[in-house]
């Protein structure tokens, strides 16, 4: 008999996924299938009262409709939707949860960002690529925050959920997306995030040699992006993406319109607005850091999620 596997949708500020995972005998995942699809429900995330707009939240029940019929087509034991950021932030996130309530009949379980960075924490020590790893820090940069975490002996040690998010500082900072982003934006961009760093506590500089880990779309998109220029696919490209990488890919993206980022390889047109931001976030990230690359890993949040899932409905057993 096979073994039973759970659906784990994840409404997030710029896009919306789904993992489907099962547990094998071993205690390893299987991942048995996984969408992601671009609703950028957002819009306007960066205002002082965050609000969802009725565009967003159409687009948003669009594609969590889409993606609970492909778990559907899995027959997960159990079914689960999470909001982050976005959801949690926005005035009308309730709103938003009755009515994906009334049209689907799932509940949305919005996390706080205490437990997002936990949840993202115990994802990671999933990933069979990171069993070496013991002392180690991890940055997960999604539309709307920035997970922090610190592990010592492989235990969470310190997470924090900064509101530093890609599409909330584009908003912030970028009055024309369409346009090549001037140097004064990327500095600002740069320095807005160090400060939030600095405000949050973080003790940087990291210590010399200490591995980091980072996990999102902006570092899975960067990896695309070099993967395709190698010719290689995503799975066979090196998941070690330097920062001299990363700065590169900056130089190159902010100078072009975006008309013309739509057209790069590897990146998703959705993605391409906030892209250059995103950039500039990890790069300054790095800087306050002290370090020179990030290990990218794809087991973040949904599975940290399918863990806790899996191991509740084996406690039910």
């Amino acid at each position: 008999m096979a073994p039973p596997s759970v659906a784990i949708i994840d409404i997030g500020s710029n896009s919306i996924k789904v993992l489907v995972a099962a547990r094998l005998p071993g205690g390893t995942f299987a991942t048995l299938g996984g969408r992601t699809l671009d609703a950028r429900i957002s819009a306007g995330i960066s205002r002082s009262r965050p609000e969802l707009g009725e565009e967003g939240m159409r687009r948003g029940l669009d594609a969590i409709r889409e993606l609970l019929d492909f778990a559907a087509g899995h027959a997960p034991a159990r079914i689960v939707l999470v909001a982050t950021s976005a959801v949690r932030d926005a005035r009308n996130g309730a709103d938003f949860r009755a009515r994906v309530f009334a049209a689907t009949g799932h509940t949305i379980r919005i996390l706080s960002g205490d437990e997002e960075a936990n949840l993202i924490g115990r994802g990671l020590t999933c990933d069979p690529a990171l069993t070496a790893l013991r002392d180690f820090h991890v940055f997960d940069l999604g539309g709307g925050s920035l997970e922090c975490l610190a592990f010592r002996d492989r235990k969470i040690r310190q997470a924090l959920s900064l509101p530093l998010g890609c599409v909330r500082l584009t908003e912030k900072f970028v009055a024309a997306p369409a346009e090549p982003l001037p140097a004064a934006a990327l500095a600002a961009i740069a320095a807005h995030v160090q400060a939030g760093l600095a405000r949050a506590g973080i003790a940087l500089p990291l210590p010399r040699g200490i591995a980091v880990v980072g996990t999102g779309g902006t570092l899975a998109t960067a990896r695309g992006i070099l993967a395709a220029r190698a010719g290689r696919s995503f799975e066979a490209a090196d998941p070690v993406i330097t920062v001299v990488q990363l700065r590169r890919l900056l130089a190159e993206l902010a100078a072009l319109p975006l008309a013309a980022r739509r057209g790069i390889d590897g990146l998703p047109a959705g993605r391409a607005d906030v892209f250059p931001t995103a950039l500039a976030t990890l790069v300054a990230v790095a800087d306050a850091g002290g370090f020179d690359a990030f290990h990218n890993s794809l087991y973040n949040l949904r599975w940290g999620l399918a863990d806790e899932t899996l191991a509740a409905l084996a406690a039910d057993a």
